[in-house]
This record gives C-alpha cells, structure tokens and sequence, in this order.
C-alpha cells in the first residue's frame, strides 16, 4: 500500500515547461520521495513524499510499488534537464582513499553486512574528504529507472549526507556530532577540523536505544558529552521524546539550519528535515 504524506506545489511553476527542472528522488525500502527544483528561479517546484506500507524487504515487491506510483504521478513521467537519485540503506561503508582498492568492493562491505553472490556493488568519492561510499543500491530499481529517463546521477544517500555537512562547514574547525533521524534509523556523522572523523548508522527501536548509541559513539570518539556540539536533521523536533531524553546527555544541541530555505517548505515541513533529498541539486 501506498500513503502519500506530504506534497507541496508551488503555483508560481510551469508545468508545461518542467523539463528545464532538475528532478531530485530518494528511494528508500519503506518510502520514496521526490523534489522538482528550477535552478534558473533557484526554487523548488514540487515536494512529494511517499510511504510504503506494510512491505517486506523483497526487491520484487520493492519493485512493484514503486511501478504502482509511476503509474499514479504523472509529473515522474516528464523529461527533466538532468536528475538524481540516492538510495537511502545500510548497506554502505566507507573506505580511506589511500587504501581503496576498486577490485575489493565486497571484501570492504563483508566486514559489516552480509553480501550476496550476485549483488551488485557500486561506489562514490566524496570530495574534500579523502574517504569513498561503498555500497549497494537497489539495482532493480536503477533498471526501472533507466528504463524511464536513460540516464541519470546516482548515489548513496549518506555520500550526499556527508559531502554537504563538509561543504556547509568548511570554515568551523570546532568538532561537531550530526544526527540525522528517520523513522526506525538514524545517521551520525563527526566532523573535526573540516574532515569527517566517523560517519555511521543504527536501526532502533526505543528512545533508549536511541540515546544509548549516540551516548556510546560519543565515548568511542573521546567526546565529553557535557561539551559536544550537536546539530539535528531528520525527523525529530523539541516535543518528541528522542528529544527529551538526549537533552539529559547533551545539553548543546540545536537544529540544523539550511543554507537556502524555501519559502514554499517553511510553513509545511521542518527546516532541518529531508536534507538528502533538498540537497541534492547542490551535487
């Protein structure tokens, strides 16, 4: 089943002429979601967001529900100027670019994933960071997709995570903890002196198992809780109880805030949600 939970228009577009648009997706076991951004106007078009219900982790049943929401959006079936999709798993790590070895894709994600005979294994230099994203996609995806556009940018959704953080904190020196929340999953990324010093993600299920992690990073990493800075994305905000209970720990947190907002997002979504999805025309 299929749940739209959120799309915005913005009346000031032109729909006849779309395909001078850049078309930013992000796909996801439970959801996919999608942004319509004009970069001559500098402003986004169409933000859609999608949920999958009760699905189970088969690509063939992946396959099929996002089939099923092409055949209901019309605006995924308009040629766009250029589009870019990022894929939104834990199936990723980084290596250090001295030691990447393009011949060893599977043995890099053997030592935290299982990895089958026939996946397909890709990946992604992040500049300013000397690390590469090894990771797999979600290839049937890709067919589909290439099957209906031809050709397009592809990446890991944390290649896009991490290289924006580097690109928007390029002057701070200072050692800053990001943590970007989705529904059962959330990223960390640790940035010190402009380069990334741990990036790493964690299923849960309760708010402690929520606070247990970061706290846990936090003490991997030599990081004084009591004085870490930390910024927040994703889907978290003051009134839920994620919240409330890492402010017992960590008391400097604030949100994060876009470089360029926009106004047509402000009133409809938190500003510091959605960030791989936003930033992608920035890539």
């Amino acid at each position: 089943m299929i749940k739209q939970t959120k799309k915005i228009t913005n009346n000031n577009v032109d729909f006849i002429n779309l395909q001078e648009n850049h078309l930013s997706i992000q796909l996801s076991l439970d959801g996919f979601s999608f942004c319509i951004y004009n970069k001559i106007r500098e402003e986004i078009g169409v933000f859609a967001v999608y949920e999958f219900q009760n699905t189970s982790n088969s690509p063939y049943k992946h396959l099929e529900l996002v089939e099923q929401l092409y055949q209901q959006e019309i605006l995924l079936h308009i040629k766009y100027e250029s589009i870019s999709v990022v894929h939104l798993n834990n199936l990723v790590t980084q290596v250090p670019q001295p030691l990447f070895d393009k011949n060893q894709l599977k043995n890099y994600l053997n030592y935290s994933i299982k990895v089958l005979e026939n996946d397909f294994i890709c990946y992604d230099e992040i500049p300013n960071s000397d690390i590469v994203n090894v990771y797999i996609p979600f290839v049937n995806i890709n067919n589909f997709l290439i099957d209906k556009y031809g050709s397009f940018n592809y990446k890991h959704s944390s290649t896009v995570l991490i290289e924006q953080l580097i690109h928007q904190h390029k002057n701070i020196d200072d050692i800053i903890c990001f943590v970007n929340v989705s529904k059962n999953n959330f990223e960390i990324v640790v940035l010190k002196n402009k380069k990334l010093q741990l990036y790493n993600s964690f299923n849960f299920e309760t708010k402690e198992d929520f606070v247990y992690y970061i706290l846990f990073t936090a003490e991997q990493l030599n990081l004084n809780p009591e004085e870490l800075k930390m910024v927040l994305l994703g889907e978290i905000n003051e009134e839920l109880e994620l919240y409330t209970i890492l402010y017992k720990y960590i008391r400097n947190i604030e949100f994060y805030k876009p470089v360029n907002s926009s106004p047509i997002l402000e009133k409809e979504i938190s500003l510091h949600s959605h960030f791989t999805l936003l930033n992608q025309h920035y890539n």
